[in-house]
């Protein structure tokens, strides 16, 4: 062998693997789909940890309408990571997703696209028309999901329409019904008169409104000295402010707080009982000039007090009330039960009627229940038309004091987006009070663990003030309410047997078995067990959503299919503190005792680079769909590992440049850049033991083993971005500038099978080895595709995300104590090498070099510094990247850098400069190391 006929340059060992550089992820993971669909991985994967313990994430339902969002794929993604890590951690953690499939919503896009054809159609053909609609949405989102390589029982999902499903929505209802929950009664609901249905709290979204606001006053008809002496004789008034002035028609009442000091001032000839504080306020806002207070006295002289209507012929009784407040109007407040939450609750402590002159449609209507007939100005007409109408009457009357427009935060209706009102109706409630629902569920919140710790506050206070649960709705999509009415009596017909037919039958046949049987065949030969009736009607109502999806535990986590309940996870958007947390918590606890998770995590909003909500009709925001066609989906993936979940988080077209960017430098820093120099490397044949590696490799794998006990301490808090932002900082620093600068002349240089290079790609193979197993559950394409690449020990499986994480202790096996020890010299080391690469730039800026392999640097090492640069003075070269070092001592501590031309003549092979190029006669233009590495 000879010079002449050996080509140097191919003696180099160059990094070389056919994992690609460009990842082209939009076409990549599309393969890699089919690949785990064809090879069935999910059930690989449950079938590997089968009689592991279970961790069960349970999925909340999304709702079967319309294509995926941001939000959807934040939080599926977290739920995935979730997941893939519990299997990767040893659990045997299924998934199995859900849709919601019922509702207003759905109902209302089928009865657009019936039109007309509606009206000549049954209950139960309108309903297979939204079980045909939501499945469409179903098959097109479960798509979306699986594209972002999500794992789960995708072929067998739980559906809130399916049979098995409404059989459990309607068995729940009747257990809550024969365990005395529920109750029928006449209640004030939230009302959209836009959908014409009952709203529960969780289906209100608050909006900004402009309402017209008005003073109005009432006559006082008793004895005014009853409240005061002062006042005898005098014209007084009660004076109320509203922003409904349409409600003033269903007044019966004007509440005062028992405690408040209330004044009676004289305008005029005529005097006005206003709440002392507001005085001021009030006389500014209705231009009373010097009002004279001739009488003060508690809200409580006020209780009985008659006062008259302004244009109706009915009394309106003076109350007390403890929700009256100080904040704005005139600490009066004008009340109507049958318009008002509050109104109600104090109406029926007063015997109050509960006159709701106002139909589902929102129209004025002659109703019989409170004296007086309406003006024939109001009576078909809505409630926002009838607001200036009223206010027109008042004025004639001399009633109307002030009237001005305020824009407040006004309920509205979350899915058609309309104000709501507040209306009397019949409905089925579950009671708070009952069976001690309200104290067993705050009791039960502090069972569980809430991320973020706030949770627990925020989900005991909205336990502690809801009303009763409004659970019927007045439409046709959805589970039926289980109910017969005799109907000779009226009398509700509870018969269990009959009721448990019923649930079996939806069973069988869905719920639709409700409106295609009669209510004699449903009911069969039982009888009114007040009446002895034999003839019944059914229910119209429907159940809640949030009851369906509320439910959703009962049907998912059983026996059946192998999951124990409760879960170890609910992990949904904040709005479900008022949804489906809110709704599975009380089935739970009333059901089943406890609360139906152990955890509860709540992920942030999506948002847009100006801190805006997306919203596709708005045209604000990102589409998962235009990331995952352009970038790819584990660039989305890494966009929710990088984000703390639990804020409101952010993407735009900057965001996504900044995130490919990172991704380039995971898939090469890590991946490309380590398994490029395994070329040749078999871990069973050629790994050095631990304790024979370089110390320099010890070192980084020292590095690493502290980065993987991080991450997995991380990943116990679901701290995704912790990890995110630990590896990359570790692949761009420690792993890239640092050690493979260090030891890339030994991977290319040294003897291709040498104990040197070994020691190095042993390092390589350790890290990369675990760094694949540590980001599979977060970059579930890359670290698969990395995989493949990957020469694996004997027995691993086929799929990185079949395998197990990676423990600490991987990294260093075989190091000794006293290697662990000596490690630390290298931190020290560090910074040394930080001022020495300074001094070299400043070098080559002033073009006393080049490369930095064209220097030599003469270090003087005071007393502090030296013995440990003198001791690794062999290794600094290579830690410097340069062609010779020498160490001199210095009196002075600290350490001074001089950078000159190195010695020598430059190697045509390492490129080092060295005394003894030409050494081997057979490599003339060699040093003596490269000559020995290519014999």
């Amino acid at each position: 062998m000879g010079a002449a006929s050996v080509d140097v340059k191919k003696t180099v060992n160059l990094p070389r693997t056919d994992f690609p550089m460009k990842a082209n992820l939009a076409q990549m993971e599309p393969k890699t789909l089919l690949r785990w669909d064809a090879e069935d991985l999910y059930a690989k994967i449950r079938a590997t940890r089968a009689g592991r313990p279970m961790y069960v994430l349970h999925d909340g339902p999304p709702y079967a309408n319309g294509n995926i969002h941001l939000g959807h794929a934040l939080n599926k993604l977290l739920k995935d990571f979730i997941v893939k890590l519990k299997t990767m951690e040893g659990y045997d953690s299924p998934y199995i997703p859900g849709w919601d499939c019922h509702g207003l919503p759905i109902e209302i896009k089928v009865d657009n696209e019936l039109g007309a054809r509606k009206a000549q159609m049954t209950t139960a053909q309108i309903r297979a028309e939204c079980r045909k609609y939501a499945a469409k949405y179903v098959d097109l989102q479960r798509g979306d999901f699986i594209r972002l390589g999500i794992f789960g029982q995708w072929q067998d999902p739980y559906l809130t329409m399916s049979p098995q499903y409404e059989a459990v929505i309607a068995g729940a209802f009747v257990e809550f019904l024969d365990r005395g929950y529920v109750y029928k009664g006449l209640k004030t609901v939230n009302w959209c008169i836009h959908d014409r249905t009952a709203l529960a709290e969780a289906e209100i979204e608050y909006e900004d409104h402009t309402s017209p606001s008005i003073w109005v006053r009432f006559r006082l008809t008793s004895d005014p000295a009853a409240i005061d002496p002062a006042l005898a004789g005098r014209n007084v008034y009660g004076l109320i402010w509203t922003t409904t002035p349409w409600t003033i028609p269903a007044n019966v009442a004007i509440a005062y707080h028992p405690k408040f000091e209330y004044v009676a001032v004289e305008v005029g000839d005529a005097v006005y009982i206003v709440a002392l504080e507001l005085l001021k306020a009030s006389a500014e806002k209705l231009g009373w000039d010097n009002p004279k207070v001739i009488a003060a006295f508690p809200g409580a002289k006020v209780e009985g007090a008659i006062f008259r209507h302004p244009f109706l012929d009915r009394d309106s009784l003076g109350i007390l009330a403890d929700h009256v407040t100080l904040e704005q109007g005139t600490g009066a407040v004008h009340t109507a039960p049958g318009h008002g939450q509050e109104d109600f609750e104090v109406g029926v402590k007063y015997g109050l009627p509960v006159y709701c002159p106002v139909d589902p449609a929102g129209r004025f209507y002659h109703a019989e229940g409170a004296a007086g007939r309406l003006p024939e100005e109001i009576i078909g007409k809505t409630v926002w038309q009838a607001n200036p109408i009223i206010s027109g009457i008042l004025e004639e009357h001399g009633a109307l004091l002030g009237e001005e427009k305020i824009k407040h935060s006004y309920p509205h209706c979350w899915r058609c987006h309309n104000s709501t009102i507040f209306r009397a109706t019949e409905q089925w409630f579950v009671g708070m009070e009952r069976n001690d629902l309200r104290a067993r569920t705050l009791k039960a919140i502090q069972d569980v663990k809430w991320m973020p710790a706030w949770g627990q506050e925020r989900m005991s206070n909205m336990i502690a003030t809801r009303p009763d649960w409004c659970i019927s709705r007045q439409r046709v999509w959805g589970v039926p309410i289980i109910a017969f009415y005799c109907e000779k009596c009226q009398e509700p017909m509870t018969d269990r047997k009959v009721l448990d037919h019923v649930v079996d039958l939806f069973r069988e046949h869905t719920a639709d078995a409700w409106y295609e049987y009669s209510a004699a065949e449903l009911v069969g030969e039982a009888s009114c067990a007040r009446c002895g009736g034999r003839e019944f009607r059914k229910e119209s109502d429907i159940l809640d959503v949030w009851f369906d999806s509320g439910s959703s535990h009962l049907a998912v986590l059983t026996p059946d299919n192998g999951l124990p309940w409760p879960s170890n996870m609910y992990l949904e958007g904040g709005d479900q503190y008022r949804g489906w947390f809110h709704s599975s918590l009380l089935v739970g606890v009333a059901l089943k005792g406890a609360a139906p998770y152990r955890e509860c995590a709540t992920n942030g909003w999506t948002l847009d680079e100006q801190g805006r909500a997306m919203s596709k009709s708005k045209g604000i925001g990102v589409e998962p769909e235009e990331v995952i066609s352009k970038f790819g989906a584990d660039v989305l993936r890494l966009w929710v590992s990088s984000v703390d979940f639990v804020e409101d988080v952010r993407l735009s077209g900057t965001i996504l440049k900044r995130l490919t960017e990172a991704y380039v430098d995971f898939r090469n820093k890590i991946f490309r850049n380590l398994l490029g120099n395994l070329n040749g490397f078999t871990p069973d044949a050629d790994a050095v033991p631990g304790d024979q590696l370089s110390e320099i490799d010890q070192w980084i794998l020292l590095k690493t083993e502290d980065l993987v006990a991080k991450c997995r301490a991380w990943y116990d808090e679901y701290a995704f971005h912790k990890v995110y932002r630990a590896v990359y900082d570790f692949a761009t620093t420690d792993l890239s500038a640092v050690w493979v600068d260090i030891v890339k002349d030994r991977l290319y240089t040294a003897g291709s099978r040498s104990r040197s290079r070994r020691s190095a790609q042993t390092a390589a193979y350790r890290i990369v080895y675990a760094l694949t197993r540590l980001l599979a559950p977060l970059l579930a394409f890359t670290t698969e595709e990395a995989w493949g690449y990957l020469c694996k020990p004997a027995g691993s499986p086929d799929s990185v995300h079949l395998a197990l994480l990676p423990e600490p202790s991987e990294l260093t096996d075989g190091f000794t104590i006293q290697q662990r020890e000596r490690l630390a010299n290298w931190d020290k080391l560090m910074p040394l090498r930080d001022q020495v690469l300074k001094s070299l730039e400043v070098a080559r800026a002033e073009k006393h070099i080049g490369k930095s392999l064209e220097a030599k640097v003469i270090l003087k090492a005071g007393p502090d510094l030296h013995p440990l640069l003198n001791e690794y003075a062999a290794d600094l070269p290579a830690l410097f990247i340069v062609s010779e070092v020498h160490v001199d001592p210095a009196a002075e501590p600290g350490l001074s850098v001089e950078v000159q031309k190195a010695d020598g003549n430059k190697c045509e092979r390492c490129w080092k400069y060295t005394l003894d190029v030409g050494s081997d006669p057979e490599f003339p233009t060699l040093c003596a190391a490269c000559s020995e590495a290519i014999k």
